[in-house]
């Protein structure tokens, strides 16, 4: 009976310890503290962001119907943009450091435009118009030049002017420079700076209450070189 009794408080101090070890166990994330001059102890933590989203001016009808094709547009395209700014400068980089005649460059600048159509023309054909439209805004916001410049300068002044033409059968001028002040370019630029902030999923879920469909682009840089004629 004796031993009985001392395999029981064997196992009940045990217990006991086992107890003990578990509430003495912490979990968690170690927090920062301050101590005042009055000995009181305050502690430091860093929230996650909570956005709240600008409400901005009130739209309804065909504004808001407007807008709300503004917004999905934008979601498809703004990517492409981005990439464009990218390229741009790898192209504008090429022909700086390896270009020294005329005919490199004319060649190094049909090489790439047979890459780009190679990489998007299925995915630009498959654009809205208006999706288009908005492209063309981003293009300029990204690059800094408008789509007739673009054409001027990497192609020739008759293809721009030839372009310009096509633009105005559709009561469109490829001139116009992108304006973030005004119209549909201010509602652009609102929108980019809500992408560029990490903000665009809540924003764009506000709005259609479901999650942005995420646009993949497979080729984000060139593979075209400068070929040089042999002398």
């Amino acid at each position: 009976m004796k031993r009985v009794c001392i395999i029981l408080l064997v196992l009940a101090a045990a217990c006991l310890c086992a107890g003990a070890q578990n509430i003495r166990k912490v979990t968690g994330t170690p927090m920062e503290y301050i101590v005042d001059s009055n000995g009181d102890t305050t502690f430091v933590a860093t929230l996650d962001p909570a956005w709240v989203l600008p409400r901005g001016q009130k739209m309804k009808g065909r504004d808001w119907r407007r807008y709300y094709r503004l917004v999905y547009n934008f979601n498809k395209v703004y990517p492409y943009a981005l990439v464009g700014r990218k390229l741009m400068a790898q192209v504008d980089s090429t022909i700086a450091a390896d270009v020294t005649r005329r005919s490199e460059r004319t060649r190094y600048i049909n090489d790439v435009e047979k890459e780009l159509f190679r990489l998007f023309e299925r995915d630009i054909r498959t654009m809205t118009v208006s999706q288009g439209l908005v492209l063309m805004r981003l293009i300029d916001r990204e690059c800094g030049l408008s789509a007739y410049e673009i054409i001027r300068t990497y192609e020739s002044g008759f293809a721009a002017n030839f372009w310009q033409l096509v633009a105005r059968l559709f009561s469109q001028n490829l001139k116009t420079r992108y304006d973030p002040t005004q119209g549909e370019d201010a509602q652009i630029e609102e929108l980019c700076g809500i992408w560029d902030s990490g903000r665009w999923d809540d924003f764009y879920f506000s709005i259609f209450y479901e999650m942005p469909e995420k646009t993949e682009i497979s080729g984000t840089t060139l593979e075209s070189e400068v070929r040089k004629r042999n002398r």
